[in-house]
């Protein structure tokens, strides 16, 4: 008998997976930088979506690829590049310039071949050339239809993930199973979870580079409908021709999205991005920036420091792609990019962020919706001044007629007839997030008020696309009457059956606006507060 895994996270992991392999993300900064070797400014607008993207597509910044000289540092989307000058440390938005092999494949009988047989990559080391890939075994097949499938494997043991390579000049390939069925399962029992249900998901390396002698990959892989697996660090010793694997407990079921090293060889540090995803979301919010020391005696166990939007400045919840650059990490998100001082992460004083923004200039008057699909406006705008766009949704289906979301000063205050409770897998919440789940759950405090992030609205693809606070029945014809998908959130009262909340946005017909794309500097609160779920439900 054979199993046919073909399925919907499958898919899901076709359209979501564009790795990129630095293989010497730990450059040195160039003191020199030149401002006339910067880009000039442009503008580019807001892409609409093709006939084969979602909406939310348009707002799809996650960070592909970094590239840098000693003038720029340039973090590549699909489709706009955000550049920063050295020189006068200074943004600019560019025309995408994201290589094809970085893009996703969006030929699924290609993409299907890369699954089963990936492709060896190339990383350098010491002027040799060593190739590596990971898979799973026993090896899957193409059937009818690019249909993926393999004989039944009964044993978990026998059901693994492998690291292979083949080293310089040589023609037979070594191999490194990195973890198995088995494995995952005896994981799992141990975090509390129950070992039925799981099954691999297939691997892919998120990060190669060369560091301390050694050559390093993290290893992620597909999550949801049952699929997982458990979060890898491999280095390779050519002097020694030995593998290491360090795989953290506290991160078993983790993606780790890129790694950079710091510290000697003895006392390391591994700075990881991170998150999850599940059925119809593949960007879930993890424990964002990880730092993580193996202990000295076990590898994979040791302390870890989660830095998120909950407990530290870090501009968006998903990091991901790490650039190492002597004292600093560059940190990039699909919400804005941050540099940190690494040695000093703890202090928000070594932080500085940027967040990415759309803007687009006021007519002398425009009629603003306190909710998406609402047909008498509540108020005008006027000035020709630049506002804040902050989402696009559909209110006609059909005729993909829609409004932009836009931030509104004064403000609107809406009463929900759901209120909070405990939510019910506090394991898995990003450090510093209260277990509170409420209407507003996807927002985080910033020590002022809920504020979303781009990377903080999940697709929900299964579940009829992206979710703010409204009313309304999802149905094939009638968007539902959101209140606001990114505005920024008031509490004025919680309980177990209602949430009032006062939100800083409002909608604006998408045909009065040509919105843009900027980079502006992130900044804080100078008196936070408390976060008022602090105390619980």
């Amino acid at each position: 008998m054979r199993a046919n895994i073909l399925g919907f996270g499958v898919i899901f992991f076709l359209s979501g997976c564009a790795t990129n392999i630095d293989s010497n993300s730990q450059a040195a900064n160039n003191i020199n930088a030149k401002i006339e070797k910067c880009p000039q400014a442009q503008v580019v607008s807001l892409p609409a979506p093709n006939k084969d993207e979602g909406f939310y597509d348009r707002f799809d910044f996650h960070i592909r690829n970094i590239l840098a000289d000693g003038d720029t540092v340039k973090f590549q989307t699909l489709k706009q590049d955000f550049v920063f000058c050295r020189g006068n440390n200074n943004w600019t938005v560019q025309s995408g310039t994201l290589t094809k092999e970085l893009q996703p494949e969006n030929n699924y009988a290609t993409f299907a071949q890369e699954l089963v047989n990936p492709k060896f990559k190339n990383i350098n080391f010491q002027g040799k050339n060593y190739q590596y890939r990971v898979v799973r075994q026993p090896q899957f097949t193409l059937g009818e239809n690019n249909n993926i499938s393999r004989t039944d494997v009964t044993d978990p043991a026998k059901d693994a993930v492998v690291f292979e390579l083949i080293n310089p000049n040589e023609k037979n390939t070594q191999r490194q199973t990195l973890y198995t069925l088995k494995d995952l399962q005896e994981i799992a029992v141990k975090a509390g979870y129950s070992a039925t249900g799981n099954q691999l998901g297939f691997p892919r390396i998120t990060s190669a580079s060369v560091y301390n002698d050694r050559i390093w990959w993290s290893v992620a892989f597909e999550q949801g409908e049952g699929n997982n697996g458990i979060a890898t660090i491999v280095s390779y010793d050519p002097k020694t021709d030995k593998f290491n694997l360090i795989q953290p407990e506290s991160l078993w079921s983790t993606q780790i999205t890129d790694l950079a090293i710091t510290g000697d060889a003895n006392n390391p540090t591994f700075w990881m991005g991170t998150n999850i995803s599940g059925e119809g979301n593949l960007y879930i919010p993890s424990q964002g920036l990880v730092a993580y020391r193996p202990d000295s005696q076990n590898p994979n166990t040791g302390s870890l420091t989660a830095y998120t939007v909950n407990n530290s400045p870090i501009v968006g919840a998903i990091p991901d792609k790490l650039r190492l650059e002597n004292d600093k990490l560059w940190v990039s998100t699909a919400n804005g990019i941050c540099q940190v001082k690494w040695e000093t992460a703890d202090n928000p004083e070594s932080w500085s962020c940027w967040r990415f923004a759309a803007m687009a200039k006021l007519p002398q008057k425009l009629p603003i919706y306190s909710a998406l699909t609402n047909k008498t406006p509540a108020a005008s705008l006027s000035g020709g001044d630049d506002i804040e766009v902050l989402w696009w949704s559909p209110v006609n289906y059909q005729t993909q007629k829609g409004r932009y979301e836009v931030r509104y000063s004064p403000g609107f205050t809406v009463e929900l007839e759901e209120g909070a409770s405990t939510y019910q897998f506090p394991r898995s919440l990003p450090a510093g997030k209260p277990s509170v789940d409420w209407p507003g759950f996807e927002w985080n405090w910033n020590g002022e008020r809920f504020v979303r992030g781009f990377d903080e609205v999940s697709l929900n693809l299964s579940g009829g696309g992206p979710r703010g606070i409204g009313f309304g029945q999802l149905q094939p014809e009638v968007p539902i009457n959101w209140n606001t998908m990114r505005g920024d959130l008031e509490l004025l009262d919680l309980s177990a059956k209602s949430t009032k909340v006062k939100y800083y946005s409002g909608w604006v017909d998408d045909t009065a606006l040509k919105p843009y794309l900027t980079v502006i500097p992130q900044t804080r609160p100078q008196n936070p507060q408390p976060n008022p779920l602090a105390k619980g439900v």
